[in-house]
């Protein structure tokens, strides 16, 4: 397995290019600032430039890759653009370059409540309605995939456990992006994973196994 991740840099992607490189799996962590990626990154991982917004770019960066973890995601701005070119057009060229590099596995960190129209996330450009559409499109490309879908996020890690549950039963919660990182590594490796939406919060209550979680997921 050689795993590629979009994204690396941000705040859930370089949580899961650590926890790909605590389970000596290779990385090629696909970044903006290579500067700024020396500082953040492990070193074990191998780092890669390119442009979201074209697929050969795409191609090339992901090369010898076999399995692939997107935590791309708009931030802030006032752009109005922002959310539907990184949310949707981005995961949409990830989705077809990884089809023509013959990517096993798709892992997709989205939100909780995108299939809520009037959610306070979309006055910010509406980048709920945007996750969704390219978790649609990720669905219907024929990839194996697996769409996290985690609550608030938290940059500080805890003791609760992960709770996992099937697409729009969970509608609030929060959870330590170490976690969510940790639910996407192990997607890779568990076959009960695949082709499904998982939801994720953190809650105080006794914790399961990777296998009976995602194993509970419909």
């Amino acid at each position: 397995m050689k795993a590629f991740v979009a994204g690396a840099t941000g705040e859930t992607g370089r949580r899961i290019v650590q926890e790909l490189v605590k389970r000596q799996i290779p990385v090629r962590a696909f970044v903006r600032n290579l500067e700024t990626a020396r500082e953040i990154l492990p070193p074990e991982a191998e780092l890669v430039t390119g442009d979201l917004f074209s697929v050969d770019s795409l191609k090339s960066a992901i090369a010898d890759s076999t399995v692939l973890l997107c935590a791309t995601g708009a931030k802030p701005s006032f752009d109005p653009t922002n959310p539907y070119k990184v949310d949707y057009e981005g995961t949409k060229n990830l989705v077809d370059a990884a089809k023509a590099t013959g990517i096993e596995h798709f892992v997709f960190v989205s939100s909780l409540c995108t299939s809520k129209l009037f959610h306070p996330l979309n006055l910010f450009w509406l980048i709920l309605v945007w996750k969704k559409q390219a978790e649609e499109y990720i669905q219907k490309s024929g990839l194996t995939y697996t769409i996290v879908r985690p609550g608030g996020l938290k940059n500080e890690d805890n003791s609760d456990s992960v709770v996992m549950s099937s697409a729009d039963t969970l509608f609030d919660g929060s959870i330590p992006r170490q976690k969510v990182a940790q639910v996407c590594v192990e997607a890779l490796t568990i076959p009960e994973s695949r082709n499904k939406i998982v939801e994720v919060v953190a809650k105080e209550i006794p914790e399961k196994s990777w296998d009976q979680l995602f194993a509970g997921v419909g």
